[in-house]
């Protein structure tokens, strides 16, 4: 088994603390996405489990066995990097073979070990190739080979999709992933791709300031995030603030929303606190009722359909599919509310 085990991870670069007190568990074989802005620190987390910078304080415990001090050449780990690092002067076939070399692995070996890989990542009949005369998705699928050359206990990625434009880097996401479930190993993804962590990952780990803010499943860190910042992080959300009331309700502007056992209620009555809604959980009242509101922009995206609201001078967005459109126009007055069991009230 290849569980990761942080405990306490910490990386100060002089004054400056890139990752504070990392505490966690990555189970094996799982899909993780490490998930925050730039400059939150995943990136550093994600050198600190190569074994490409020191720590400054804590453990790296990879299946039992404490690899804090452990140099990267001696972890059996795999690493894509984000500018991919490929050898422009070797092959495509040198390229993927390059790890086995250093390892002094025989040419038989290496031969045998790069045809699988080839075929793994489907690029057959593509070794002889010199990286110039590949495509940007070839190119990925070359790292990623060169990655899984050395068969890795784990598999590192750094932002491994983010040159790529966007239907070739939505293809390459569900080839990943795939290929991971394929071979089940332990994979740690970097990306502020929130789609993308949403979409590929087993555990979302999302970070800010260095410090983990939320792990967990993704439509749980997106249904039910831990605090603002991974509400308004974590795909699209309506943070509107409000007052929470003794009798578990909440006030927004003098109206009055009586909340659902079902909604999650993250701070005291008394404390700053924001209602925390979803566009797909904002309900447009076409028989009035409701929060008072006026449509002062739609916007069709073909899949969906958006309206942006103004309660108040409070900006909030709802999202409708083409089919269940409501017939309002710019410029109509309406109410809105908000699903039950669909918010989330945080502190701010």
């Amino acid at each position: 088994m290849t569980e990761l085990s942080l405990r306490g991870l910490t990386k100060r670069f002089g004054s400056v603390t890139a990752v504070d007190d990392v505490t966690l568990d990555i189970p094996d074989g799982s899909f993780v996405c490490l998930l925050g802005p730039s400059g939150c620190g995943k990136t550093t987390l994600l050198r600190l489990l190569a074994g490409l910078e020191p720590p400054s304080a804590g453990q790296l415990i990879v299946a039992g066995q404490d690899q804090t001090g452990m140099p990267p050449e001696k972890r059996d780990f795999g690493m894509v990097f984000q500018s991919l690092a490929l050898f422009p002067h070797l092959s495509v076939s040198d390229n993927i073979a390059y790890p086995l070399a250093i390892r002094r692995k025989s040419k038989a070996e290496c031969r045998a070990r790069v045809d699988e890989l080839l075929s793994l990542v489907q690029l057959d009949g593509l070794g002889d190739r010199r990286i110039h005369q590949l495509s940007g998705g070839q190119r990925q699928r070359v790292a990623i080979a060169r990655g899984l050359a050395i068969d890795p206990n784990v598999f590192l990625l750094d932002e491994p999709l983010s040159a790529l434009d966007a239907n070739l880097r939505e293809h390459m996401q569900v080839e990943l992933r795939q290929l991971q479930q394929r071979l089940g190993v332990t994979t740690v993804v970097v990306t502020h791709d929130q789609k993308e962590a949403l979409t590929m990952a087993d555990i979302v780990i999302v970070m800010k300031d260095g410090k983990v803010q939320q792990v967990g499943a993704p439509m749980e860190v997106y249904r039910d995030p831990a605090n603002a910042f991974v509400a308004g992080f974590i795909g699209t959300s309506n943070l509107i603030p409000c007052s929470l009331h003794p009798d578990n309700s909440v006030e927004i502007s003098d109206y009055r929303i009586a909340l659902d056992p079902a909604d999650r209620v993250k701070c005291s009555p008394g404390e700053k606190a924001v209602l925390s809604v979803r566009p797909e959980d904002v309900r447009i009242e076409m028989q009035g009722g409701g929060l008072p509101a006026q449509v002062i922009f739609i916007r069709d995206l073909g899949e969906t359909v958006q309206f942006v609201l103004d309660c108040d001078g409070l900006e909030i967005t709802a999202l409708y599919s083409p089919a269940a459109r409501p017939k309002i126009g710019l410029g109509d007055r309406i109410g809105i509310s908000f699903a039950a069991g669909n918010r989330v009230v945080l502190p701010v």
